[in-house]
């Protein structure tokens, strides 16, 4: 995948110690009293007795609890904007079932709703994927949770490819009477795009070799690049026999394939732990509103995990409010989930998974200083996010006066007050 730098606005704050705190790196031994030093917008150092830069900005955590900004691998945020109807839905372009050129990047509105509960829910990533209306959906980007325009919040794209099997692209098309309209069908547009792929890489090789021009095409442009496992596949699939069908596509063509939502994934546990293949779980607080997701329950994280798998846990925003993501993993621990891979499948199991934890994903030195303080263990249901901190700026702060939420303002041109919105 192509990795962008995080662009800091102008006057931005990113040079902090968070200090006095309980903080939790996810990854390593929790430190009481430690300090979070972010210079230049990431971590320098993270420890209980860190040399701090004289005249540093601090923050005292003392009596709070310190941890990485959350991760939602899978999310519509910007790109289905709530309450806006037909002029804010951006997530499917249902006119071709091949979509792999179509992408979320260049729908995302930074000025969603979403993205300012995002912040309240403590979660700073997000992995903003096109839908599940296209065998073939597009290319997916992972996005900081703040920003003015998309450019300055990106830094993966792409992250993957979205393709969806089962209910919905058999439905789409189908009602339009035409390919494809059964399980099969969506196989076959998949297996001849990735095939057509194949022999446009050979050609484009080959031109390259003779010195000749050669013709471009953009979706296999990027289906070259999930052939060559440079970026891995995030394949929407809720049932057993869908998901025996992702394992199949994924031997034929061999690209690192990714289960997204895997309501049944528990069925085919030991098949998935014995091929590493992770899982995005979720979304868990809806109803069983299709065949397909009969099977939901809070206890399907627990028994994936248990039996290997590695998981991550999603909201599928807008299905599940952004914000609900560390809710979502709570109840799981409730319903068999370990509590230690709870808060990793929030935190650094989607990082690893689509590649982005050399940026976020913990508390580590040389990473992003994207940062939460919370009140207490955010385990625990009654635990809010006080603050958020972005590349070393915080963004929101829970007012406790008021009772509400205050996210700072990327538009404004005097950026170093709070703005309500």
């Amino acid at each position: 995948m192509t990795e962008h730098r995080q662009q800091t606005p102008a006057g931005s704050r990113s040079d902090l110690a968070i200090v006095g705190g309980y903080v939790v790196p996810v990854v390593g031994e929790s430190i009481e009293g430690g300090t979070v030093l972010i210079i230049d917008g990431r971590i320098e150092a993270v420890g209980s007795d860190v040399e701090l830069p004289e005249g540093i900005e601090t923050i005292d955590a003392t009596g709070r609890w310190v941890l990485p900004g959350f991760v939602e691998a899978h999310g519509h945020v910007g790109v289905h904007e709530e309450g806006n109807g037909w002029a804010g839905q951006d997530t499917n372009e249902m006119t071709d079932p091949v979509g792999a050129r179509f992408r979320a990047l260049d729908a995302i509105n930074p000025a969603d709703e979403g993205f300012r509960d995002a912040l309240s829910g403590g979660v700073t990533s997000v992995v903003v994927k096109p839908g599940s209306g296209n065998p073939i959906g597009g290319q997916t980007v992972a996005v900081k949770s703040w920003g003015r325009i998309v450019d300055e919040m990106v830094f993966a794209q792409p992250c993957s490819v979205k393709s969806a099997l089962g209910e919905n692209p058999k439905r789409v098309y189908g009602e339009k009477k035409q390919t494809p309209s059964t399980r099969l069908g969506v196989a076959s547009v998949i297996r001849d795009a990735l095939r057509k792929a194949e022999d446009y890489r050979a050609r484009r090789d080959y031109a390259a070799q003779e010195q000749k021009p050669f013709e471009r095409d953009s979706n296999s442009e990027i289906l070259v690049r999930v052939l060559d496992r440079e970026v891995p596949w995030c394949q929407h699939t809720h049932r057993a026999d869908d998901i025996a069908t992702a394992l199949r596509l994924a031997d034929e063509f061999g690209y690192r394939l990714v289960i997204n939502h895997g309501t049944e994934g528990h069925l085919l546990a030991d098949v998935l732990a014995e091929r590493d293949i992770p899982v995005i779980i979720g979304p868990l607080f809806t109803s069983r509103s299709k065949v397909e997701v009969n099977q939901r329950h809070l206890r399907n994280p627990g028994l994936l995990a248990s039996a290997g798998v590695k998981i991550a846990i999603t909201t599928d925003h807008p299905v599940v409010p952004i914000n609900f993501l560390v809710y979502q993993a709570i109840l799981s621990i409730k319903d068999g989930l370990d509590r230690d891979t709870a808060l990793r499948s929030i935190t650094i199991n989607p990082a690893e998974i689509l590649g982005l934890d050399g940026r976020v994903g913990s508390l580590e030195a040389g990473k992003d200083g994207d940062v939460v303080i919370w009140d207490g263990d955010p385990l625990e249901i009654m635990s809010r996010a006080r603050q958020v901190i972005i590349s070393g700026r915080e963004v929101y702060t829970f007012d406790e006066t008021t009772g509400e939420g205050v996210t700072l303002d990327p538009y404004s041109v005097r950026t170093e007050g709070l703005t309500r919105r």
